[in-house]
């Protein structure tokens, strides 16, 4: 099998307060990326905006960017000029007035692709998403450019198997997930690890869905959250590549060989001995047990 080679990369870095100076400190960081030989590049989830919704009311308007707007104007004009493809997470006002956690994809010759607004969305203490965010209504979206077919979720949607599944069957060949989530400062973990469980969850989509993972996450303190960072690349058997560091300002990159899920999905095979027919009460909208 021939080997489909594409370089990506997710850049983690702390955010402070002042949103210019969080796009500036990212046009430099996307740039050295681009230096390094970077193809796909992936921002961290809200990139520009500190994590506001650990709050249970701000003035949503000071952290708002319409599309197109001013991130996808600095970012396409990067993108054409290099040849290279950015995702772009940013906190989105559409033209009807709804507000959604979005992506915005920006394809090698700085053109915007559809939008994919965050569909799952929590609503626990210091993550206050549903005070700021409408339900995503795009559906999942499939990203056929340059480099790769790929597919972005956000944070919160890493922990459904069914979104993973579903970019699979889409055709999907990375899934990029641009995250924040950390600890509660002063809080303890008591039902174990909340970083391996992050972890482990996205690597068993990787394995399960025979595709690679990029999963890139802010680091720093914020007020209550302290984010834990360690971004990483990992393989279709869930073999971290790359991961990043707990606390430093970082491009992590790895050069990943696209070929090599379809020989797992062969090898294992998770989609061919899928018995689809036994999954239907799965979406049933009745089989939903909504607790908040």
């Amino acid at each position: 099998m021939k080997n489909k080679f594409v370089t990506v990369a997710g850049i983690q870095s702390a955010v402070s307060s002042d949103l210019n100076k969080n796009l500036n400190k990212t046009v430099l960081l996307v740039k050295d990326a681009i230096a390094r030989g970077a193809e796909i590049i992936c921002l961290q989830e809200l990139y520009k905006t500190t994590y506001f919704p650990q709050y249970k009311n701000v003035v949503k308007d000071n952290y708002i960017e319409s599309i197109p707007g001013e991130s996808t104007k600095v970012f396409s004009k990067i993108a054409k000029e290099n040849k290279v493809v950015i995702i772009v997470p940013i906190y989105e006002k559409d033209k009807y007035g709804k507000y959604h956690n979005s992506a915005v994809v920006i394809d090698v010759d700085g053109k915007l692709l559809p939008t994919y607004r965050k569909i799952h969305i929590p609503q626990d203490p210091l993550f206050y998403e549903k005070n700021y965010f409408a339900e995503g209504d795009t559906g999942y979206k499939i990203f056929k450019t340059k480099y790769a077919t790929f597919a972005v979720l956000i944070c919160y949607d890493q922990w459904f198997p069914e979104a993973a599944r579903a970019v699979k069957m889409l055709g999907a060949e990375i899934v990029f997930y641009p995250t924040a989530i950390g600890n509660i400062v002063g809080v303890k973990e008591q039902e174990g690890d909340w970083h391996e469980a992050w972890e482990t969850m996205m690597r068993s989509h990787s394995i399960a869905n025979s595709l690679y993972t990029v999963a890139v996450n802010r680091i720093g303190v914020e007020d209550k959250l302290k984010f834990w960072g360690q971004s990483f690349i990992c393989d279709a058997f869930g073999k971290i590549i790359k991961r990043g560091k707990k606390d430093k300002d970082e491009i992590v990159i790895a050069k990943i060989d696209l070929s090599l899920n379809k020989i797992i999905e062969e090898e294992w095979g998770f989609m061919r001995n899928r018995r689809a027919d036994t999954y239907q009460n799965i979406s049933k909208n009745n089989a939903r047990r909504n607790t908040k």
